[in-house]
């Protein structure tokens, strides 16, 4: 009867999913706790909301599988990366910024021109972004000290959850590689790291590090009381959340790679030393890094034209998603089609990059500006790969996985750009089950994150490419690039219109 306990919290909901021993979902409950945006460019969520949802969550994740709680034999966690997560001596909130702000673009162009970024990738092999973690930090001690004065830990999104059930403040290698914070391959805090970020004085704020699968606490008493969890029950510290949806998706050993069509669009392969010159890198377990190259352009914009445009349709009780989807299958590949640059969120390489259709024509209709919006994701996921590949990363066979791998479109549109068979994970929650499979392997139930694969991961399902629409991908992704160049200086200028 045993059982895992796999807590998934995204920037827009938290997610709590209960597997048995062989990976089997028994249960699962989600709260939408999405941020709230106090001003341009800024994202933040309330984390009283979010540990009450917490509470909510894991009591009715309990009662629909009809379990005992002390057939839970571990709970792993996994949650966004950077961001910044500040709390008081005792866990009270002091802010919490999610990964999708961009309050510091002006210090990263600060950064960028005076060297700052350059040498910062040097030593963590990571430059600096507008959301990440140290460069919010930075922020903070320039713009909110009185606040910053609060503050006594620094943690991620998954560690609120970590705190809330055990009281101890901790994080793991992979949240913290991922935010620029280590030094790598080494894994370790560095003196010189944070005084070129002119933090090195915030360096008490850091919490012990641990690998993913270690156990760093139990359920307390009073969160037992609150959640209905068996008091004692083993808590591991838990992956950041691309790389936990990686390893629910079977993606653990080198050579393999995973592709998530989430809010961000992640694009990611396993090896044995991380590699310069991609967007970030972050350790999965001794030996073993993900080398990553990503950004806030995917089915973020889907959910942003759901939300926003086509729950307003008519057809509104089919589903938003759903509509989306079948616009998109029915229009026809377009050789003049319009063009989206999905940077409804900025862009990795450029904060000030905007999202837009272009060419729009009036012969064309509602299906061809979704295809244009699929497509347009879709591209900029070839071109973080085209990127991984340039510095030397090999992807081998790519997993997709994500809530847009579940979409009849995107699966279908990646293989035919790369021309390539892809493998789309059947796991719904591939998060959660990474998170999971962490507490399978720190608990003992497994030996290695190799191991919980081949016994809770289901097969994936294959999907082949269509090479003639290889080539009509190949001709527009050129002009998709060519008119982003062109785009960048309006881009600019409309930011500082904005700052002004």
């Amino acid at each position: 009867m045993t059982a895992f306990l796999g807590i998934d919290a995204g920037n827009t909901g938290v997610k709590a999913v209960l597997f048995d021993a062989d990976g089997t979902e028994l249960a699962r409950a989600h709260r939408d706790t999405g941020g709230t945006s106090p001003a341009p460019g800024m994202v933040e969520r309330d984390i009283g909301r979010f540990r009450t949802d917490l509470d909510e969550l894991i009591r009715e994740v309990i009662a629909r599988s009809g379990r005992s709680s002390s057939d839970i034999a571990g709970i792993g966690t996994s949650g966004h990366g950077n961001g910044l997560y500040l709390l008081g001596a005792g866990g009270e909130p002091v802010i919490a910024i999610q990964s999708l702000d961009t309050r510091a673009a002006g210090l990263v162009d600060e950064w960028s021109a005076s060297g700052v970024a350059e040498a910062a990738a040097a030593i963590c092999l990571q430059r600096p972004w507008p959301s990440q973690t140290p460069t919010l930090l930075a922020w903070m001690k320039r713009h909110r000290p009185e606040a910053l004065a609060g503050a006594r830990h620094l943690v991620f999104c998954k560690d609120i959850v970590t705190h809330a059930l055990t009281g101890e403040f901790a994080s793991d290698v992979s949240d913290m590689g991922g935010a620029g914070l280590l030094r790598l391959p080494g894994n370790g805090y560095d003196a010189e790291l944070l005084a070129l970020y002119g933090i090195d004085d915030l360096e008490p704020l850091l919490p012990p590090l641990f690998w993913p699968t270690d156990v760093v606490g139990v359920v307390t008493t009073a969160a037992s009381e609150r959640t209905g969890l068996a008091p004692g029950t083993p808590v591991v510290a838990g992956f950041f959340d691309v790389v936990a949806s990686a390893v629910g998706a079977g993606v653990t050993r080198p050579g393999q790679a995973s592709v998530i069509l989430g809010t961000w669009s992640i694009n990611q392969a396993i090896v044995g030393t991380p590699v310069p010159g991609v967007f970030m890198s972050a350790a999965i377990e001794p030996g073993r890094y993900m080398s990553m190259d990503n950004s806030a352009t995917s089915a973020a914009n889907l959910e942003w034209i759901a939300h926003h445009l086509l729950s307003h349709d008519e057809r509104r009780t089919h589903g938003a998603f759903a509509l989306a989807d079948a616009l998109a299958l029915a229009a026809p590949p377009r050789a003049d089609g319009p063009l989206y640059h999905p940077y409804i969120y900025g862009a990795g390489h450029d904060p000030s990059a905007r999202a837009g259709f272009f060419g729009l024509a009036g012969w064309h209709d509602a299906g061809d500006l979704m295809r244009s919006l699929f497509e347009g994701v879709a591209f900029a996921h070839l071109a973080h790969i085209e990127r991984l590949r340039a510095s030397g990363v090999d992807l081998g066979l790519i997993t997709l996985s994500g809530g847009g791998s579940k979409s009849p479109v995107w699966p279908q549109m990646m293989s035919d750009m790369l021309g390539a068979p892809v493998r789309v994970a059947v796991q719904t929650e591939t998060g959660a089950l990474g998170a999971a499979m962490a507490a399978a392997v720190g608990t003992g139930c497994y030996a290695s994150l190799d191991a919980a694969s081949i016994a809770m991961v289901a097969p994936a399902r294959d999907v082949s490419p269509d090479q003639r629409l290889g080539l009509h991908y190949r001709r527009r992704y050129a002009l998709w690039q060519a008119l982003e160049k062109s785009l960048k200086p309006h881009w600019d200028a409309l930011r500082k219109l904005g700052d002004a």
